[in-house]
Order: C-alpha cells, then sequence, then structure tokens
C-alpha cells in the first residue's frame, strides 16, 4: 500500500513531496518567528510554529499507519490540511501586526496554498 508519488514509489514519509515542501516552510516559519516581540513568543509565535510543524507530523505518523489502514492515512492527511488552513490565518495575524513584511507573508501564504492542495491530492488518491 505504498502511496506512488511521481512516478516513485515512496518508501518513506520523506520520500512524500509534500512532505519535504511542508518541512522547508515551516523552518522558515520557526526562524521568522523567532523575531516576533517577546509578548508573542508563548501566543502567536508559538502558535504558527506548532501549527506548521504538525503538518510534517500528521504526515509522518499517517504514513506510517497506512500500512494497515488506509483510513487511518486520510485521517492523519485530514489533520494536516486543518494545520494549514490554521497556519494560513496566523500569518494572516503575522502580516496584520507587522511581524512580518509583505514578501514574506506572500511566499508563505502562496506555499502553504500549495502545501493544502497538495494534502487534498494525496488524500484524494489515498
Amino acid at each position: 500500500m505504498l502511496e506512488v508519488i511521481s512516478d516513485r514509489k515512496a518508501l518513506h514519509f520523506k520520500d512524500l513531496d509534500v512532505w519535504q515542501k511542508a518541512f522547508k516552510a515551516s523552518i522558515a516559519i520557526h526562524k521568522t518567528s523567532l523575531n516576533f516581540p517577546q509578548i508573542e513568543q508563548y501566543a502567536l509565535a508559538d502558535q504558527i510554529r506548532r501549527a506548521s510543524k504538525s503538518i510534517c507530523a500528521n504526515v509522518a505518523e499517517g504514513f506510517a499507519k497506512q500500512r494497515y489502514s488506509k483510513a487511518e492515512f486520510r485521517r492523519f492527511l485530514t489533520m494536516a490540511i486543518a494545520s494549514g488552513n490554521e497556519v494560513l490565518v496566523w500569518l494572516e495575524y503575522c502580516k496584520e501586526l507587522g511581524y512580518v513584511d509583505s514578501a514574506f507573508f506572500e511566499e508563505m501564504f502562496s506555499e502553504y496554498e500549495s502545501i493544502c492542495r497538495m494534502l487534498n491530492a494525496l488524500r484524494a488518491k489515498s
């Protein structure tokens, strides 16, 4: 029951293009959020870091469970999609509060929209 991605079989969650893209984006979010004001380090910064990392974690956990249950894999992909949408909300807050510049906002918003589309496509194929 291995997932076929771009004409190759994914043997590990790291083989999934969506996981790679989500991981790279979560690192960018993490690094940028470390520069938020101190008052936000346990609020907005923490929320956006956790949501972005949750995508990667849910894809990895679901990938491991697909051997036993495709439904379980789809469930974890659904949670990853929800976390992706959560990141989009937190990005809006970051922009409106002036914690990120418009270039970073546009890049990350586009990345997370793409990640959500990829997750939805993967879920539909599973």
